[in-house]
């Protein structure tokens, strides 16, 4: 249980070798691939005597498969939108299997067929899309002319013009009365709308000049007839056309909703491109001959069997040469990855871990010290026998009804494991659903509440106090042992040993005091902690070559017990969050009951599932956060540093699959 080995693994093999091999170790999952010439090797043996064969970096492939990815992607969401389904669509049910059989069913000219059939309808939806825009329009315009009883384009006559526009309608009146006073023109009211009235101007050739200063006082909106038949014969066509293209665009969505029937191939294709692309972006780290390729990657020790086996099942020993080596002190330091190693019961609580930072790879993983405190503060911050069994059964329904993604797994897994706690706190606080458990139960006297939430909040709160203590010296003491390792002997004591002595004699002094009024633990308390102050203060200067400045770092150091109280402050939230979740759960069974017996068995009902839900929901978030909140900085900062980069094998995205070594369904 710790931050799992590694070792650089080297593999040698004939060119056309590659990306079989690159399959097979994409299929497992478990090595990340080295980029060759930045990695500490030297090259210059191969550079220098096969500098001729060298291939130069291909990028075909990968933006072959990009663009297919793009196309695919653009055809899901076509489908999606357009399926005559769409109010029964769901994407595919997710599936467990290897790379190797998620492969075989990948056709590609099959696929790019139906990209090439999806695209087309979808640009012809578009084209369609677009002639309908223009039509719809062009009927609104005519619907304004359908009233136009000529042809302008047939009645032109040599005497006079016919003149077609619209007018502000605020205008209407001065603008009549300014036409009346030209002699002989016929105006005629087409269409009236809210804010504009067109018109039809009929008038002779010799009053152009007297028609243009009214039309042109007045902002008359000029325009021309560009048809050859009437308006209404006109629009009557336009509704027609119209109606003839809503009928093809149905037409067109049906037959584009029978590839609803291809979705889960097309899903499928998309998962595996996502492979190649990933495949091809490694190909980039090799150093490639004419004759041979040469990869370089990091694999967990536990791995390396495997690897073998796979490597060597279909493929003769002299065709592949394969060696592992130890990381140098230089690549720990700046280039190996780190992967955790836990049991099944810490591995998913690593998530937290993550979070904060990765251990270095020579640092101590704190995820197994740090699971037993976080379960106990989480399941003492909820503290609900119902909250805790809902947790459960959400979270076994969960696991064993569907394939989750790895994530999602990894979160079901966390709440399973804190669903216990929380049941085991939920019972020492006597409460279900905020419901005080019943003391008597078929005669038989029951211990339940073993601690009162409103008797014994003093006790919970010291409680809350003791378990910060015991994690801050665990803390300590993990700190210590990492010094001693590494040999640096003052540090663990001024950093780690004498800080454990400090804390416990001033506790001795408290006990003698307060509880057990005995001078002589008060004395041993007294003796204990003034020698683990001396001894922070004394480390420095025997380290520091000024023994002044080594004075003030050591006074400074021991000035640090102010942060370690406020440390301690910080855990009572672990009583304060426990007590204020049962008190508002309390509270809203307390409503309900005041209701009348009609409300109370029908909207109480939906009321009270609701408002346990929001504080199930607002328990869970602050024990989450508050929980990590303990980790992150009264835990972790008494004994660990984090930095490490996070393990990043060449593998498939699992964006609708879990890809795993050897499928649990058959293929």
């Amino acid at each position: 249980m710790a931050v799992n080995k590694m070792e650089k693994m080297t593999i040698i093999a004939a060119s056309e070798k590659e990306e079989e091999i690159l399959q097979a170790i994409q299929g497992l999952q478990t090595i990340e691939v080295k980029d060759f010439f930045h990695s500490n090797v030297d090259s210059s043996y191969i550079e220098k005597h096969f500098a001729s064969t060298l291939l130069k970096e291909d990028p075909t492939q990968q933006k072959h498969f990009e663009a297919m990815l793009s196309e695919i992607q653009e055809a899901l969401t076509f489908i999606e939108r357009f399926s005559e389904k769409s109010s029964k669509k769901k994407r595919i049910k997710r599936q467990v299997l290897t790379l190797g059989s998620l492969e075989k069913k990948f056709d590609e000219p099959k696929i790019s067929k139906y990209l090439r059939e999806i695209a087309f309808l979808k640009n012809e939806l578009t084209r369609l899309a677009s002639t309908r825009k223009e039509l719809v329009t062009k009927e609104k315009w005519l619907a304004r002319w359908q009233y136009l009883d000529v042809v302008p384009k047939k009645n032109v006559l040599e005497s006079s013009n016919l003149l077609l526009g619209s007018i502000n309608a605020a205008n209407q009146s001065l603008f009549l009365a300014d036409l009346a006073n030209v002699n002989s023109v016929y105006v005629e009211e087409i269409y009236h709308s809210q804010n504009h009235i067109y018109y039809s101007l009929l008038y002779l050739k010799n009053q152009t000049a007297e028609v243009a200063e009214v039309i042109a006082k007045y902002s008359f909106n000029e325009f021309n007839y560009p048809y050859d038949r009437l308006p209404k014969e006109a629009y009557q066509q336009n509704k027609e056309k119209l109606t003839a293209l809503v009928e093809e665009e149905k037409q067109l969505k049906v037959k584009l909703s029978s590839y609803h029937a291809y979705l889960e191939e097309l899903y499928l294709a998309e998962e595996m491109t996502y492979a190649f692309i990933h495949r091809e972006a490694a190909k980039k780290h090799l150093l490639n001959t004419s004759y041979f390729f040469i990869m370089q990657g990091w694999i967990p020790v536990d791995e390396k069997n495997e690897l073998l086996t796979v490597l060597q099942e279909n493929r003769p020993k002299d065709e592949l040469y394969i060696v592992f080596d130890l990381p140098t002190d230089d690549e720990i330091q700046l280039d190996i990855p780190v992967k955790l190693k836990n049991n099944s019961v810490v591995a998913p609580f690593e998530m937290l871990t993550e979070m904060y930072s990765l251990p270095k790879y020579d640092e101590i993983d704190p995820t197994p010290i740090m699971t037993p405190f976080y379960m106990v503060f989480f399941g003492m911050m909820v503290a609900d026998i119902g909250y805790g069994l809902i947790m459960l059964v959400g979270a076994l329904l969960a696991l064993k009804l569907m394939v989750l993604p790895r994530g999602m797994k990894r979160f079901a897994d966390f709440f399973l494991i804190l669903s216990f706690p929380t049941i085991i706190w939920g019972f020492i606080y006597g409460s279900f659903f905020g419901a005080t458990l019943p003391k008597v139960l078929f005669r038989i006297q029951l211990p339940f509440p073993i601690l009162s939430t409103t008797e014994d909040v003093n006790t919970i709160l010291i409680l809350s106090v003791v378990f910060g203590f015991i994690q801050l010296l665990t803390g300590l003491m993990v700190n210590g042992i990492e010094l001693t390792k590494r040999k640096r002997y003052l540090e663990s004591i001024s950093e780690s040993f004498a800080w454990q002595g400090l804390l416990i004699g001033l506790v001795i002094v408290v006990l003698g005091m307060l509880i057990f009024s005995n001078d002589g633990f008060v004395t041993v308390g007294i003796v204990v902690a003034a020698i683990s102050a001396l001894s922070i203060i004394v480390v420095p200067i025997i380290q520091s070559k000024s023994k002044v400045k080594g004075l003030a770092k050591g006074l400074y150091g021991l000035y640090g017990l102010t942060g370690y109280i406020g440390d301690l402050v910080s855990y009572t939230r672990l009583m304060a969050l426990g007590i204020s979740g049962g008190s508002i759960a309390a509270a809203f069974n307390m409503l309900v009951e005041f209701m009348p017996p009609a409300a109370r068995f029908t909207v109480g009902i939906v009321l009270i599932i609701a408002l346990h839900a929001l504080n199930l929901f607002l328990s869970l978030l602050s024990a989450y956060v508050h929980g990590a909140r303990l980790q992150y900085v009264e835990f972790f900062g008494k004994f660990y540093t984090g930095g490490g980069r996070a393990f990043n094998p060449l593998k498939a995205e699992e964006k609708y699959m879990n890809i795993e070594k050897k499928s649990k369904v058959k293929d």
